[in-house]
C-alpha cells in the first residue's frame, strides 16, 4: 500500500494520482473496509500538494504532521505548570514564549527554495476562490 500511495504523490496531475488511489482503495475494499474510507475520505487533502505544484523536496517535507505535532508538543511542555490562566493575553504571551523556545529547535525545512511559489499558488488559489463566491451572491 505504501508503495503505491508514495507512486500516486510523484503523479504530476491530481487526476492521475486521484485514479491510482481510487484503484487502490478498490483493491483493499474487501479486506479492509476501514482503510478504504480512508484513503477516499482524505482523497482532496492529500492531493492538495500536487494541485498547487510543489516542488518534491518541498512536498515530502509538507506531506508528514511531525513539525504541526513537534510544534503542539513544546507548547504543552512550555504551559504545562501554569495553572490558572487570566485571559487571551496570558495566553498568547505563553503561546509566543513556547514558539521561542520550538524555534530553538526548528531544523531547515527541505525544499525550502519552493517557499515562494507555493505562497503564490496559495494566493491565487484564495483570490479564484473568493471571486468564485462574489460571483455566486451576485
Amino acid at each position: 500500500m505504501r508503495a503505491v500511495m508514495n507512486r500516486a504523490w510523484e503523479q504530476e496531475t491530481v487526476e492521475k494520482a486521484r485514479g491510482k488511489l481510487r484503484n487502490l482503495a478498490s483493491q483493499v475494499e474487501d479486506e479492509y473496509p476501514g482503510a478504504a474510507r480512508s484513503i477516499l475520505e482524505g482523497l482532496d487533502e492529500a492531493l492538495t500538494l500536487i494541485g498547487l505544484c510543489v516542488r518534491p523536496e518541498l512536498a515530502r517535507t509538507l506531506r508528514f504532521t511531525n513539525a504541526v505535532e513537534n510544534l503542539q508538543g513544546t507548547l504543552k511542555r512550555v504551559t504545562r505548570n501554569v495553572k490558572r490562566w487570566r485571559g487571551g493575553m496570558m495566553a498568547l504571551c505563553w503561546a509566543v514564549a513556547a514558539l521561542l523556545e520550538a524555534q530553538k529547535k526548528f531544523r531547515r525545512v527541505k525544499g525550502y527554495a519552493g517557499m515562494p511559489q507555493l505562497i503564490a499558488a496559495l494566493q491565487s488559489t484564495v483570490t479564484s476562490k473568493s471571486m468564485d463566491r462574489r460571483e455566486r451572491i451576485a
